[in-house]
């Protein structure tokens, strides 16, 4: 394998750097990495990724680019929204750097393809956003002995670290188990400063090219915390668990993670097509309703304790919010206080 005059002319300034020179490029342009979200941390990995010549990318989201996401993820612009995340980032870093070649997946990342897309990568970059899919990127990376760059944000503040590097610590051995789903929201409900993934976003591709370069000491077996208020960091050392051992994938991570299933959802198209059957409650915030709502009565999550008595009931009530949580957590409320009136939670919100 060969560097091209046009590639010489990219590279430059890896070419002409100790530690990577030609023998560094050439271990990159070998390199396959699998980058898991097209997102917040998804973008800025995959643009240094791409301009640092990796020579294949896998992008996996099946998600598409909404209007919220231009504060941060800074692949997209307003042209984009409604079009397909990983589509239309591959696009965009084909332009570029013309040596790379991409697989794009436009779907969710599963127990059931994890194991075979994983086996085609040699390190896998996790940038997604729920504990659900940490937990599978993680376990996945481990039975297929794949390096695996964790990147995480919460607010102003942010993590990386390295797992299952030559047989070092794993995300379970940091976080045996995952917090309740009330005491982890993500950033659609609690905010995020937009620079802060570019910031994360970079640790984890510069992790990535350490790995693949062989150089640098790499975060194995260490938490970096960033803190983007008073721009302190700092490196915890954790220790590989004796007592955890993953040689097979949970049946249902959403369950692992308590995360609950509704016992009554309805789709927005099943809504639409008998809306005149139900009563509609919105549960956001009230900014969030004078942006847009679907209608019905508007009483906010944290409201609900003081105002649930003024609930319409003469009909099944659909409750909703931006994303399904919310609206789950009140239906759980709601379902204490009347019991002979039946919730309905709007599945995947409006957003």
């Amino acid at each position: 394998m060969n560097l091209s005059n046009e590639e010489k002319k990219q590279y430059n300034r890896h070419l002409i750097l100790d530690k990577i020179g030609l023998e560094g490029q050439l271990k990159l342009k070998k390199a396959k990495v699998l980058v898991i979200g097209a997102g917040g941390l998804g973008c800025p990995v995959l643009q240094y990724l791409t301009a640092a010549g990796v020579g294949t990318i896998g992008v996996i989201d099946d998600d598409v680019v909404d209007q919220s996401n231009l504060q941060r993820q800074i692949l997209y612009t307003i042209d984009d929204v409604g079009l397909s995340k990983a589509v239309t980032a591959v696009n965009r870093l084909s332009k570029l750097n013309p040596f790379v070649n991409f697989n794009v997946y436009q779907e969710k990342l599963t127990k059931e393809n994890a194991i075979s897309l994983f086996e085609m990568y040699d390190i896998i970059v996790d940038g997604s956003d729920n504990f659900s899919t940490r937990y599978l990127t993680n376990d996945a990376a481990v039975i297929t002995n794949k390096p695996l760059v964790y990147g995480a944000i919460f607010k102003f503040e942010g993590q990386v670290s390295v797992f299952n590097y030559k047989g070092s610590a794993t995300y379970r051995c940091l976080y045996p188990t995952p917090p309740k789903p009330d005491e982890s929201p993500n950033c659609s409900e609690i905010g995020v400063v937009g620079v802060l993934p570019g910031v994360i976003g970079s640790l984890q591709a510069n992790e990535t090219i350490k790995i693949i370069c062989e150089i640098g000491d790499v975060l194995a077996n260490k938490l970096l915390m960033y803190d983007t208020l008073s721009m302190h960091q700092m490196a915890l050392n954790f220790e590989k668990s004796t007592t955890i051992h993953i040689t097979k994938l949970e049946d249902d991570y959403d369950f692992f993670c308590g995360i609950k299933t509704a016992k009554n959802e309805i789709t927005f198209t099943e809504l639409q097509n008998d809306l005149s059957k139900y009563n509609l409650l919105d549960v956001r915030e009230n900014w969030e309703r004078e942006e847009h709502h679907i209608g019905g009565q508007h009483i906010p999550l944290g409201e609900l304790p003081n105002q649930f008595k003024k609930i319409v009931t003469d009909k099944p009530v659909v409750v909703y919010c931006r994303s399904g949580k919310r609206s789950q957590e009140a239906i759980e409320f709601l379902e204490g206080k009347f019991t002979a009136i039946s919730f309905i939670n709007l599945k995947n919100g409006i957003q």
